[in-house]
């Protein structure tokens, strides 16, 4: 019996790739034109799948794997049409995530990107970089999931007070996760940081407008290390220019990778080229789950992640 056909669009650790080889015949490349010659597909959040790309794979490609969490960027639709399997590595980059996250926070509380750029410049601003300590400060989770329920982990043991908000958890849920359950509008209200952990859905999609942000604590900060697009940039940078924001940190942008004016240059902005899942370890994880995860769904098997 032939082997099947896997085709990587955008790269895969080692680890995955030596699990893949043992059973499939591996091709690694971007060219998405020619799906019609795999049994599998294997993407990152740079390829996208429209319903154009996947009726062109059909009849042959019978999965698609995600390497990583979000899967906005393949017509789920279109493949349960074309009845391919989609599934996803979801565990996998939780702890990358929740440190970053937590590393952007205090990267605003202690302005620490902008005192080494002062430092580079050959500068010595000791007084120009007063910050403020996180324990005693409320921080929002937006998304109490894995990665929003590991950050609050992480939060607590500095002292911080959590609350989080999660539309597809009850209460018990939520405080079980280690926060305390608040609504939408509380978090807005009563958060000294708000850290974004939602996924981008037509609900979530300018989720945090101009009239939220404005519902915000005067000097508050806000962090994402989501997806772009449920925050809205114009908003958020009117929101700092005027001061009622104290600063933003993000990983995340609607376009990616963003225009080098704007949110990215002003300075009480952190940005990072979303690197949250980029971790040796993430990266070693996700590899190993969707490479058993796909050869499971090749082979008829039962599945762990399965979206569709």
């Amino acid at each position: 019996m032939d082997k099947p056909r896997i085709l990587i669009t955008d790269g895969l650790s080692s680890e995955g790739v030596e699990i893949l080889e043992r059973a499939a015949e591996i091709v690694l490349s971007p060219a998405v034109d020619e799906l019609p010659k795999f049994d599998a597909v294997i993407v990152r959040g740079k390829t996208k799948l429209t319903a154009g790309v996947i009726s062109t794979g059909s009849p042959r490609l019978r999965v698609i794997g995600r390497a990583g969490v979000g899967v906005d960027n393949i017509d789920l639709q279109a493949a349960k049409r074309y009845g391919i399997v989609v599934v996803n590595s979801p565990f996998a980059p939780t702890i990358a995530v929740a440190e970053h996250a937590l590393g952007l926070i205090l990267g605003l509380a202690r302005n620490i990107p902008q005192a080494d750029a002062s430092m580079r410049s050959g500068k010595w601003q000791k007084s120009e970089f007063i910050g403020s300590e996180l324990a005693g400060k409320t921080l929002g989770i937006m998304g109490m999931g894995k990665i929003g329920s590991a950050l609050g982990i992480r939060a607590a043991a500095m002292g911080m007070i959590i609350l989080g908000f999660d539309a597809y958890l009850e209460e018990d849920a939520i405080k079980e996760r280690g926060a305390q359950p608040s609504t939408f509008a509380n978090i807005l209200k009563e958060s000294d940081y708000i850290s974004i952990h939602l996924p981008l859905t037509e609900d979530t999609r300018g989720m945090l407008g101009a009239d939220e942000l404005s519902m915000m604590k005067a000097g508050a900060r806000i962090v994402s290390t989501a997806r772009g697009g449920i925050v809205d940039e114009t908003a958020l940078l009117e929101k700092l220019n005027s001061g009622h924001l104290a600063g933003a940190a993000l990983d995340v942008f609607e376009n990616e990778p963003p225009r080098p004016d704007g949110l990215v240059q002003h300075r009480n902005v952190i940005s990072t080229p979303h690197i949250g899942a980029q971790t040796k370890e993430a990266q070693a994880r996700t590899a190993l789950d969707i490479a058993s995860e796909v050869l499971a769904a090749l082979r008829h098997q039962s599945l762990r992640w399965r979206v569709i």
